[in-house]
């Protein structure tokens, strides 16, 4: 259910809500360099339409602004820069060996997702080059630009 409250249009809290009582476990897994519980979908969101889960669904960023809200969010922000630098904090393991797969896909498309809208040399650049030799998810930037083509012309 979408939250209808003008402070939080995109529903965001419900990233706030699945993360709070698994956040701590999760920089511990990704400290140790090896993701071994089940959080991927609300920690490393990805865009709408990559997923078929109830999860993937449920945790999908739906649009470009719904993007730069989750980034600009005092926590949710915070926290994505965190996971992701604990990511690249992981030394001599593979993407794979960190996530598995399909996290590891997961991670890849959510990294190109955020590093569209952050600063060019963002953590989540960092990321794309360390991990995916600068490549972007294709999928993901397809997805995007398919949603930003539907807008009006005076909101895209």
């Amino acid at each position: 259910m979408r939250s209808t409250d003008q402070y939080d249009p995109f529903n965001l809290q419900r990233f706030v809500q699945a993360q709070d009582p698994v956040f701590e476990r999760v920089q511990r897994e990704l400290d140790e360099g090896r993701k071994r519980s089940h959080w991927m979908w609300f920690v490393f969101a990805q865009f709408a339409g990559l997923g078929g889960s109830e999860m993937s669904r449920r945790f999908a960023i739906g649009s470009a602004e719904e993007a730069r809200a989750y980034l600009a969010h005092e926590l949710l922000g915070a926290r994505l820069r965190i996971c992701t630098q604990l990511v690249l904090n992981v030394q001599q393991r593979s993407i794979a060996e960190i996530f598995g797969h399909p996290d590891d896909l997961k991670f890849h498309s959510s990294m190109t997702l955020f590093a569209q809208f952050d600063a060019e040399d963002s953590v989540f650049s960092q990321a794309l080059e360390r991990y995916f030799h600068g490549i972007l998810d294709e999928w993901t930037l397809q997805l995007l630009d398919s949603k930003q083509a539907q807008l009006p012309t005076d909101q895209g």
